[in-house]
């Protein structure tokens, strides 16, 4: 790598050109990314890429005027100092706010570039550009704020919602409900069997991260997201896979008292906590009518219930 100061105007005039290609690529990206879930979000990234557009016309012109038609290949990977970007534009689909702050980042960056490179030069013409374009990008920092800080209109803020029940809410409803009632079985068949609070509670936890381990991956490999919108597909599985386990140690976490009779007790309120969680989550992000809510909960946990404790007393 290339230290700043051993730079050549020439060599700076064309890592500016190839700053401004850069970034004009990048908000082209987050334009496009955020095209169908926050339009007026992505109308603003497109007015940036028109920005930087105008700024690499008049870089290229000033190095065609000074130095000819060849420009070297200078990147910012090249030159020590810069901002190692995570690439947030290659993610799919995008998220807003880290969009925003990438903007803000970037604009910020290539400021100071700008400022660096204008005390270096001691060519007039070429001082006043890349004068005016810190100032420019000074501006575009400013707007990259206000962006991030702006409120979403009522379309986007339902989209936005309507992404986060899909990314979120559905995966970790989904390892919650299997969680609590997948476990309950073995659980408590284990409880009746043995009378011992620690046997069952190995016999919880096995149960558990087995399912969350196996839900995790279920989910992870179902879809990738890419036609779906549902995000990416191993922080689906992490989710799915987290609340499963979750759910599932929940109920098990009660047999570390050493009184069985006791540790069922609690275990049971503990489980319908549960049931009355899940009924509540689709309440409210899904639109379930309460009533069905909690006869497809409790129904369900209540049969899996009956079937641990038959087989524990058989």
């Amino acid at each position: 790598m290339r230290s700043f100061d051993s730079l050549s105007e020439r060599e700076i005039l064309a890592l500016a050109i190839s700053l401004e290609e850069e970034d004009a690529r990048i908000f082209d990206d987050f334009a496009e990314g955020l095209k169908d879930s926050y339009p007026a979000q992505s109308q603003q990234f497109a007015q940036l890429r028109l920005s930087e557009d105008t700024h690499r016309h008049r870089l290229l012109d000033l190095y065609r005027k000074r130095f000819g038609e060849h420009v070297p290949l200078i990147r910012r990977e090249d030159v020590r100092g810069f901002v190692r970007r995570r690439p947030v534009w290659l993610v799919r689909p995008l998220g807003l706010n880290a969009v925003r702050k990438a903007a803000e980042v970037m604009e910020l960056e290539t400021k100071g570039f700008y400022e660096a490179a204008a005390r270096r030069t001691t060519d007039v013409g070429m001082r006043q550009l890349l004068g005016d374009l810190a100032e420019e990008e000074r501006h575009h920092a400013h707007a990259a704020e206000r962006m991030a800080q702006s409120s979403l209109s009522e379309e986007e803020s339902a989209q936005q919602q309507r992404l986060f029940i899909l990314q979120v809410i559905q995966p970790a409803l989904a390892g919650l409900m299997d969680g609590s009632v997948s476990t309950l079985a073995p659980l408590f068949a284990a409880a009746f069997a043995t009378h011992n609070s620690l046997d069952t509670f190995r016999v919880g936890l096995a149960a558990s991260l087995g399912a969350g381990i196996s839900m995790g991956f279920a989910e992870a490999l179902s879809d990738d997201g890419n036609l779906t919108g549902r995000g990416h597909p191993w922080a689906r599985g992490g989710i799915c896979g987290l609340m499963t386990t979750l759910g599932g140690i929940g109920h098990s976490l009660p047999y570390l008292i050493s009184n069985y009779r006791a540790a069922t007790w609690i275990a049971v309120c503990v489980v319908a906590i549960e049931l009355g969680l899940i009924a509540w989550i689709r309440r409210r992000f899904m639109d379930t009518p309460w009533s069905t809510a909690v006869i497809q909960v409790v129904l369900g946990g209540a049969l899996v219930f009956l079937v641990g404790i038959l087989i524990g007393c058989s």
